[in-house]
């Protein structure tokens, strides 16, 4: 056989490039900061960049120096001052500057501390237009400035300004967009910050933020229902925890490590759910099926280690194993390997004890506990055999069935660590018909995009009761879809996208479904999983140039600028988009609108608003919000 080479390219020596630091950083955002986006998300990168410098101020406080720390958040511009010991004057420069630089890497000067791999601050002076740091320590200070990374100057002095450090910076526009911080995802960030350090004051553009009673004002603040009894607080060495039950569905839990907000659980989160089972469990001296002990708990959890192992650079989840796991050398050179106890044991040794403790302490609260759980498990025994039922019938029906067209990359059990990074991308469409779904699926990414397709419309959940919703086939291969019929952490795909026509009967339809994951599955929601795909509502064309436009003001803008021999279409339905068209709208340039549901709004209350009775509240705001269809009809141009 013929060696075959590629003319097109060789590879040498010259092939071989050495990026700055910055400018790996700069090639590479996603490896430093998860994601960048342009601030809709709060796990956008320009969050990161903040929440980076606020961890270094944090942890100065952790250490026992400063309890103010000072921001700002204006037109893009980041300032934080807090009155820490400062950085070291003649390390300003290598602390901001250089990779792999900074007082963490032992427990000496910082000890369980969010930020340990010396990349956070140099992260955000890569990725920012503009970034200037200045630390006073005793009367003398160091400053030095920067764009993109590179120093541009630096200088010291004398001063008047209290010890710590000053750090402000601009994300630059050509990593994030034409970005917006949403001032409701850092209000919140900062308050949480307040809730897990006591003592320490946080000021947000003048507004000051300070918890008296750390998880307890977070739980008790963010509470959107009436608990069924008194919230638990406990307190030990490095480990804080609240929990009570509510009459929801499913379990809304918080989590946190070193003052980090670990939104995708972990190691902690893992150990706590177990915990409060086999606690109880043990305290009633009866099996209860953990599912039936955790339906409806609202908590949550921080604790304390020493040199946490997150995954990822954003630091939502926990991977360690231990409170502490460090190598040491000792002094004829050999390597101590020290181990503390497991996050598991230690988390289950305290909630074993003091929970315990807790209840028999306060035995008016006894029967209110047990008696969620037995109707917890009274109702799931009700519905466990329709749902075996329908479920035999999914499974059935799954083996022939088109409704779910899967992709190559998602998650199951047997998922390796390499295979994570295609996990984070994967996504299913929950589309409305064979058109919309057909469409979809010819030109979809069929390594990480799955299409799932709706028979007409769902059932409401909140009006059915919950026997009918458990023997609904369509719900049901769903759920079978997404994996999560047993353990939410089964989810097989890490985007929910809901896809429907831009239409009366879309939005209806749209409704049903979140309506469906609000009641029953709400963490889905919580974890940031469910968001609705935008799809332009007009093409806007003329001989040279088509514009897709997403709303009205789009389509007036684009028809202004392409001026003449413009042809105006309105997309009613998905079907009615080419898949020549439609591939680049679930592309790289794919919108989406993020499903939020903060902690402290009700479900019942939502659900109730917009999928029960009608009212004349109801009315009001339909007809201030929603555009009609005359509307959005073409207009003469």
């Amino acid at each position: 056989m013929a060696e075959t080479t590629n003319k097109t390219s060789t590879y040498g020596s010259d092939s071989i490039i050495t990026l700055e630091w910055n400018e790996h950083i700069r090639r590479r955002a996603g490896m430093y900061i998860g994601r960048t986006g342009n601030g809709d998300n709060q796990g956008d990168g320009i969050y990161v960049l903040l929440k980076e410098i606020i961890d270094n101020s944090i942890d100065e406080f952790t250490m026992g120096n400063g309890t103010k720390i000072i921001i700002t958040v204006e037109d893009g511009v980041v300032t934080v001052r807090d009155f820490g010991r400062g950085i070291p004057l003649d390390k300003v420069v290598d602390a901001t500057s250089k990779l792999n630089t900074g007082g963490k890497f032992d427990d000496t000067n910082f000890k369980k501390s969010v930020g340990l791999n010396g990349v956070g601050t140099k992260a955000v002076n890569a990725l920012s237009e503009s970034f200037y740091v200045e630390s006073y320590r005793d009367g003398m200070s160091h400053h030095a400035s920067f764009v993109r990374g590179d120093l541009e100057d630096e200088g010291d002095g004398k001063t008047t300004e209290k010890n710590g450090t000053f750090v402000r910076f601009v994300p630059d526009h050509l990593i994030f967009g034409d970005y917006a911080y949403n001032m409701d995802f850092v209000e919140t960030m900062v308050k949480n910050y307040s809730y897990l350090k006591k003592g320490l004051t946080l000021v947000l553009n003048g507004v000051s933020y300070k918890s008296e009673n750390g998880l307890l004002d977070l739980v008790t603040e963010n509470m959107a229902e009436t608990p069924l009894y008194p919230l638990i607080h406990l307190e030990g060495d490095d480990i804080e925890v609240v929990l009570t039950h509510g009459k929801s569905y499913g379990e809304n839990i918080a989590s946190f490590v070193n003052g980090q907000n670990t939104r995708d659980g972990g190691t902690h989160l893992a150990a706590y759910r177990e915990a409060i089972a086999k606690t109880f469990k043990d305290f009633f001296k009866k099996n209860y099926d953990p599912q039936d002990i955790r339906q409806g708990v609202v908590g949550a959890i921080a604790i304390q280690i020493q040199e946490p192992n997150f995954e990822g650079q954003t630091k939502t989840k926990l991977g360690s194993t231990y409170m502490w796991d460090k190598q040491t050398k000792a002094a004829d050179g050999a390597i101590v390997h020290d181990v503390g106890p497991t996050i598991r044991s230690y988390v289950n040794d305290f909630l074993s004890r003091n929970l315990d403790n807790y209840l028999r302490m306060h035995m008016e609260i006894v029967p209110v506990i047990e008696e969620k759980i037995k109707a917890s498990q009274k109702e799931r025994e009700e519905i466990s055999g329709i749902q075996k039922k329908a479920r035999e019938t999914v499974r059935k029906a799954n083996v022939y069935n088109r409704k779910l067209r899967d992709c190559r990359y998602h998650y199951n059990d047997k998922t390796p660590k390499s295979m994570e990074e295609e996990f984070e991308k994967s996504s299913i469409f929950i589309t409305e018909g064979d058109s919309a779904s057909g469409t979809i699926t010819k030109v979809r990414n069929a390594n990480n995009q799955a299409v799932f397709s709706l028979r007409g419309k769902p059932i409401n959940c909140y009006k059915e009761s919950r026997k009918k919703v458990a023997a609904n086939e369509e719900l049901n291969l769903l759920i079978n879809a997404l994996g999560v019929e047993d353990d939410l952490d089964n989810l097989r795909y890490n985007h929910i996208i809901v896809a429907t026509d831009a239409d009366d009967d879309g939005m209806h339809i749209r409704m049903l479904v979140l309506t469906f994951f609000m009641k029953y599955y709400p963490d889905l929601i919580r974890r940031g999983h469910v968001h609705i795909l935008q799809t332009p509502l007009f093409r806007v064309r003329n001989k040279k140039e088509t514009c897709y436009c997403y709303s009205i003001e789009e389509k007036e803008k684009a028809a202004d600028r392409l001026k003449t021999g413009v042809e105006i279409t309105r997309f009613k339905g998905l079907g009615e988009i080419s898949p020549d068209e439609f591939g680049d709208f679930i592309g790289d340039a794919m919108r989406l609108d993020h499903v939020k549901l903060a902690e402290e709004e009700s479900i019942s209350d939502i659900m109730a608003f917009y999928m029960g009775d009608n009212t004349v509240e109801r009315q009001v705001f339909i007809r201030e919000n929603l555009r009609s269809e005359e509307e959005l009809e073409d207009v003469n141009i």
